[in-house]
């Protein structure tokens, strides 16, 4: 017999409710129930921080919680940082990435990008030890790190320009 809950959730100024069971992870709720695929599962351990979500505007590991924990919450995802999704207007942060060659095969990016923006909201002017803190908790496979570093400190310059 399964386990059912009510769910009621914001997800991206969306607000969703429905039923899960109480297993379901909530990496696997974003990406198969709500349809939002930018939330990567790479490690399922909590580690990699390929699935790093917005929780009531933290950065959180979708993949070690489960959907029913979110009820009442609000979340973003990649796909909600864009501030005008409509236009496919580019987050500074996901701009500057793009610019400042911070990817490469894109599997981690959206994790980075969640657990960046609360760090630049909180720290307008990071150095660069700041920054390599700030993304010791997400692998990247491909980059090296260095241009993720140069595209975090592009997107600070930006965003204290507005």
């Amino acid at each position: 017999m399964t386990d059912l809950h009510n769910l009621s959730v914001i997800i991206n100024g969306r607000k969703i409710e429905t039923v899960v069971e109480a297993r379901t992870l909530l990496s696997d709720f974003i990406r198969h129930e709500v349809g939002l695929t930018g939330t990567h599962v790479g490690c399922e351990h909590g580690v990699c921080g390929a699935c790093t979500i917005l929780f009531d505007g933290q950065p959180v590991r979708a993949c070690i919680m489960f959907a029913v924990q979110a009820d009442g919450h609000e979340l973003i995802t990649v796909e909600g940082l864009s501030p005008n999704p409509t236009d496919e207007t580019l987050h500074p942060l996901q701009a500057s990435f793009r610019e400042a060659h911070g990817l490469q095969c894109g599997f981690c990016t959206a994790g980075f990008l969640m657990t960046l923006v609360p760090f630049l909201e909180e720290n307008p002017t990071p150095t660069e030890p700041e920054i390599r803190e700030a993304i010791s908790g997400n692998i990247c496979r491909c980059t090296g790190y260095q241009h993720i570093v140069e595209a975090v400190k592009l997107a600070a310059e930006k965003m204290g320009q507005k």
